[in-house]
């Protein structure tokens, strides 16, 4: 027997990195299939696993180590279900762009919260910097100020075709920096980027990029499922499909509001402990809003993940 890392999962087989380096296509023990009553997969992309060869070149799963964190929502077919993405992550990269397509407020503030639930540092990274309108820098350059304010970095960036290799402000230089040695999750909207980005962090990769839709401008599915990505450089990033909702899962209504930073700082000068910042008299959440403390969108957001539970679903503008 011995440990490997999942890099990629297709149904029931599992690539797994070997600790002496190879690649090995592997099967699940029955057992653990079993375990998975809660979650549509007993193993994901990134988990530590121990693998058993039973016969020569015929590999086996036989356990999963205990994950340190993990990026989850619920599953879009089997609503009683949930979703595991990745897991063991040291950051998530959230790529936004405000046009072509435009990605959603609450879309972001999603992936946001489930990030900070599971202690997972996050990253926005604004893309198609090179198609703003006059109105698009306005609109971004509000939406940075609202991240950074609450100590979320965000990055603009135009990341241009690869082949180009075109970098003429050492945006994508600067950006490659930040994940050496780190096992680094790209999360977008379909259209925003993702491909791109890869191509760069992985020369030679050649990741097929897509079309924005002009009639709806939306972006294609290149991706189909998650996979590990080693980096020449030390480290891994994490590709995922193009996510069109993302609801989330294991966090109620009642903590919700922990996990936005800057409530924290006034969900308990409330007048009341059960206050759900919503509509309770004596709320300072409300009253910061009012105030301009607390960013209307992400109070916006807030009331969205909260009257929904999470299961609304994030469409293109």
């Amino acid at each position: 027997m011995q440990e490997g890392i999942v890099l990629k999962s297709l149904g029931q087989v599992y690539n797994v990195l070997t600790k002496n380096g190879d690649t090995v296509s592997c099967t699940l023990k029955g057992n653990l299939r079993m375990k998975a009553i809660s979650t549509t997969n007993p193993a994901v992309v990134g988990d530590t696993v121990t693998i058993d060869e039973v016969a020569p070149g015929e590999y086996v799963v036989t356990d999963v180590a205990t994950r340190k964190n993990y990026i989850i929502r619920k599953s879009k077919k089997l609503s009683k279900q949930f979703q595991i993405i990745a897991s063991n992550i040291d950051q998530v990269f959230v790529l936004v762009t405000i046009s072509h397509p435009k990605t959603n407020n609450t879309f972001i503030d999603r992936i946001l919260i489930t990030a900070e639930a599971y202690g997972i540092q996050a990253h926005l990274i604004f893309n198609k910097t090179d198609l703003y309108t006059e109105k698009n820098k306005i609109d971004a350059a509000e939406r940075i100020d609202t991240y950074t304010t609450i100590g979320y970095p965000c990055h603009s960036v135009s990341l241009l075709d690869n082949k180009s290799q075109r970098d003429p402000f050492g945006q994508v230089a600067s950006l490659k920096k930040l994940f050496v040695n780190k096992v680094s999750l790209l999360c977008g909207m379909s259209g925003t980027g993702k491909s791109t980005l890869i191509n760069h962090l992985v020369p030679g990769i050649n990741r097929k990029t897509g079309i924005i839709s002009k009639a709806h401008k939306k972006g294609t599915h290149m991706t189909t499922f998650s996979e590990m990505i080693p980096l020449s450089g030390g480290g891994f990033v994490i590709d995922t499909p193009g996510i069109q909702e993302f609801g989330l899962a294991d966090i109620s209504k009642y903590e919700l509001s922990q996990y936005f930073r800057e409530m924290n700082l006034y969900r308990d000068k409330c007048k009341f402990n059960s206050c759900m910042h919503a509509n309770e008299p004596g709320c300072a959440v409300m009253q910061a809003v009012d105030e301009g403390k607390i960013a209307v969108s992400r109070y916006e957001s807030y009331l969205s993940m909260l009257f929904n539970e999470g299961e609304e679903e994030v469409r293109y503008d």
